[in-house]
């Protein structure tokens, strides 16, 4: 299962977020210390900034991000989009309407069909971040916003604390929470090796996005990534 994880195939993947689906929102608020609701309110103000009509929030999981879009921009359109149908039970409870269950890396939406992208703690876990990038450029409009959200590794000394806490803290009282330790030390080492801050400038640029921007929150633990198609 360790090298399955590695390699991000998609079934076994899949057959993880199925299995934690239940306790994933108490292990991530718990787990942040209640902080990841502040982060979303954080990307949800980015987006209403924009004024949007229709936003796709990809990687939606369990609809937590589309919940706060659509609390914050009540007259937009928002469509939850999840390669993991159990997830998306949890988020139909939160009255997402429109869920769609979707590869990230082959969206069954047309081109430029909306004016904002949302991908919160889920390009981490998509197997080609260049192909899902491309495909989320594909169904934007021109002059539309994506916004990734993801965690990254502070500055030291922090650092140093934050990585003994994902490595080492986090799989036991995550695995507790969840009887899953397992898919949480997969979790750990997807934000290791997550591409963060300039590096991941580059490869939004890379994928034809501009205007990009970097922005830590909570002293460089997560990071609002943003860019603009042409």
């Amino acid at each position: 299962m360790e090298s399955a994880f590695t390699q991000k195939e998609p079934n076994t993947i899949q057959r993880l977020f199925a299995r934690i689906a239940h306790r994933y929102d108490l292990a991530n608020s718990l787990l942040s210390l209640g902080r990841d609701s502040l982060w979303r309110a954080n990307v949800g103000a980015r987006v209403k900034s924009w004024a949007p009509s229709a936003i796709l929030d990809l990687a939606t999981g369990s609809g937590v991000l589309a919940q706060e879009l659509q609390r914050q921009i009540p007259g937009a359109r928002v469509v939850g989009a999840d390669f993991c149908a159990p997830m998306l039970t949890f988020a139909r409870r939160r009255g997402i309407t429109e869920l769609v269950v979707a590869d990230g890396l082959a969206l069954p939406f047309q081109d430029g069909s909306f004016d904002v992208v949302t991908i919160a703690f889920g390009l981490r876990n998509m197997a080609s971040y260049e192909v899902a990038l491309n495909e989320a450029g594909r169904v934007l409009r021109a002059g539309g916003h994506l916004v990734i959200l993801d965690f990254s590794l502070p500055n030291p000394p922090l650092r140093i604390l934050y990585r003994i806490y994902l490595h080492h803290v986090l799989p036991v009282l995550a695995g507790w929470l969840t009887g899953e330790p397992d898919a949480y030390h997969y979790l750990a080492g997807t934000i290791e090796g997550f591409p963060k801050g300039e590096a991941m400038l580059v490869l939004l640029r890379r994928c034809g996005f501009l205007d990009c921007d970097a922005r830590p929150l909570t002293m460089g633990v997560v990071t609002v990534y943003t860019g603009q198609k042409v």
